[in-house]
């Protein structure tokens, strides 16, 4: 490696931007400093990240980025325009290139010595600051992440100083490499193990890393850099003619509707605990598009879903009133994560309401394979008359040998409460399962937590909760029609129950539009965060993701709709 030397440094602390209609709270915006500045082990001094979760800490406290990239990127855009601190980097170098520099290198300059620890994180910020929306993608795909500083020993650092190495990191994986590994399709397995072999590479990454190689060992999903997914492709794309063989009202307000395929071939098995998705044109217009759990057996051929009317809910009121056997209903495939593992620790199935659904599946899938497994059946209701599939569940719990039943009714001075749950002494090393309500779910993971229990599983019908790094201030509003309407195909968000017409952006511009919760980083197709199960239709992407998503997936913030579409979202 030639002689290096540090040209610039830069600081600056987070401000408020605005951007798209949304204000964002970041520090990519760096100043060039003249005279020496203290590098301590957080950040430079006069420096800030707006968002720690990504950016800032101990392992990410300096950012760098080289000279040569610099021109680089003058090229490829045909800018003139750039200043020290353009890519949001506190330290802006000549030398240090992202194929040579590796992790666990370590560098003196000035009065502080430095370690290398981690790529760049993929973030629109970067492009926000540079005017080029596409620069996050670009940066992974032309192998220019630059990277992280750990503060080894803390000193003074000024423009002019010699940059010298005083150590050569383990591994000889450089910068470039680490990136491609996790950003790129056609991973190099034997890489990953020897990037984990590395001391000095972040928590964040070595985390990431082990998930490949889980994924990997186990066959359980495909790996992406926001972590593993899409476990298997759905049984059939989009939508498919099923009809309705039995209608069992089960309570007041709840039906229970068996399903079969028109043509008499048994249906693909589904796994325990997943979903089904129903467009149903005769419930109203526009037409709704409504998820509900599976609460059959599975693998019987045929399947069951169990449906509470909700107040005013047009598509629960047509299928739990309406609905007669031999209809033909509209159905995608079943979908979900939150499917029941196999294993031979303790398992508890907390559920109130119709969240019952999901773990009722379960509850048959342990019966079926005659489990010797302890199960925990945990139920909440306001009274046995809102109490759907009681005497079912109760039957199945008389068949496995290690079942405890514990139903408890709010209407009798029963309601299960955090304190309840801790005192049922659940065993610490079960993998514990919830459905509920959303404050429910949350009082349930916060006691099974207190217990000790640490592998705890939920499930949401409502929309996803959003990822929006540095986007503060934000109203939450109910989803809505966008303030213009678009003229291309109909888009529909499935768990937030809108459907509207596509626009000329990107199908996460639309939902942003439309304060449909999201969830983003990059929004170049890069990371991955943005993946989305796609119920139905197609789908075109601009600019091309640098890695495809899996089948039945789909990268929203990369793509437009060529076709009518169902997003699960």
């Amino acid at each position: 490696m030639t002689s290096a030397s540090l040209l610039s440094v830069n600081v600056g602390l987070p401000k408020n931007v605005s951007w798209n209609g949304k204000t964002v709270f970041t520090g990519v915006w760096k100043e060039q400093v003249d005279g020496p500045v203290m590098a301590r082990r957080l950040n430079l001094d006069g420096d800030g990240q707006g968002d720690t979760a990504g950016h800032g800490g101990e392992q990410r406290a300096v950012f760098v980025y080289q000279i040569e990239s610099y021109h680089h990127w003058e090229q490829h855009f045909g800018r003139d325009d750039f200043v020290y601190g353009q890519f949001g980097e506190n330290l802006t170098v000549d030398g240090l290139p992202d194929d040579e520099v590796c992790i666990g290198d370590r560098y003196r300059i000035g009065e502080a010595e430095f370690e290398v620890t981690q790529p760049r994180v993929t973030c629109y910020r970067v492009g926000l600051r540079m005017g080029e929306p596409e620069l996050p993608a670009l940066l992974v795909a032309h192998h220019r992440p630059g990277f992280y500083f750990r503060v080894i020993t803390e000193g003074r650092v000024e423009a002019g100083d010699a940059i010298v190495k005083t150590r050569t990191g383990p591994g000889a994986l450089s910068v470039a490499d680490t990136d491609a590994l996790l950003y790129l399709p056609h991973r190099d397995l034997d890489g990953v193990r020897r990037a984990l072999k590395i001391p000095a590479l972040s928590p964040g990454w070595q985390g990431s890393f082990r998930e490949l190689l889980e994924a990997d060992a186990t066959g359980a999903g495909t790996f992406t850099a926001a972590g593993t997914s899409g476990a298997t492709p759905p049984a059939w794309e989009g939508f498919r003619a099923l009809r309705v063989t039995d209608v069992v009202t089960e309570t007041p307000t709840v039906s229970s509707i068996r399903l079969a395929a028109t043509d008499g071939i048994d249906l693909p098995a589904a796994r325990p605990g997943q979903y089904l998705t129903f467009r149903l044109p005769d419930a109203g217009q526009p037409v709704p598009v409504r998820s509900y759990s599976l609460s059959s057996t599975p693998g019987t051929g045929s399947y069951r879903i169990s449906v509470k009317h909700e107040p005013h809910g047009i598509a629960s009121g047509y299928l739990t009133s309406r609905l007669r056997p031999g209809a033909v209903l509209e159905v995608a495939a079943p979908r979900g994560e939150f499917v029941l593992e196999d294993g031979t620790e303790p398992v508890v199935l907390v559920s109130a309401g119709i969240g019952v659904t999901p773990v009722m599946a379960m509850l048959h899938a342990l019966a079926a394979a005659r489990s010797t497994r302890e199960i925990w059946w945990i139920y909440t209701a306001r009274g046995p008359a809102e109490h759907p599939l009681a005497a079912e569940a109760n039957d199945v719990l008389g068949t496995l040998p290690h079942a405890h039943e514990h139903v408890y009714y709010s209407s009798s001075g029963g309601r299960l409460t955090k304190e309840k749950l801790v005192d049922l002494a659940l065993p610490v090393d079960a993998t514990a399962y919830i459905c509920g309500p959303v404050a429910f779910m949350a009082d349930m993971r916060e006691a099974l937590t207190a217990v000790g229990i640490e592998r705890i599983h939920t499930e949401l019908f409502s929309a996803l909760p959003s990822t929006n790094p540095g986007i503060v201030n934000q109203t939450l509003r109910p989803p809505h029609q966008p303030a213009e309407l678009g003229t291309g195909p109909l888009v529909t968000f499935a768990r937030s129950g809108l459907s509207t017409p596509g626009g000329e952006g990107s199908l996460l511009d639309l939902a942003d539009a439309c304060d449909v919760p999201t969830r983003f980083s990059c929004r170049t197709g890069v990371c991955q965060t943005c993946v989305t199960p796609l119920l139905s239709g197609e789908v075109a992407y601009s600019p091309t993701p640098l890695e495809s998503p899996p089948d039945g997936q789909v990268l929203i913030c990369c793509s437009r709709p060529t076709t009518d579409l169902v997003l699960d979202m």
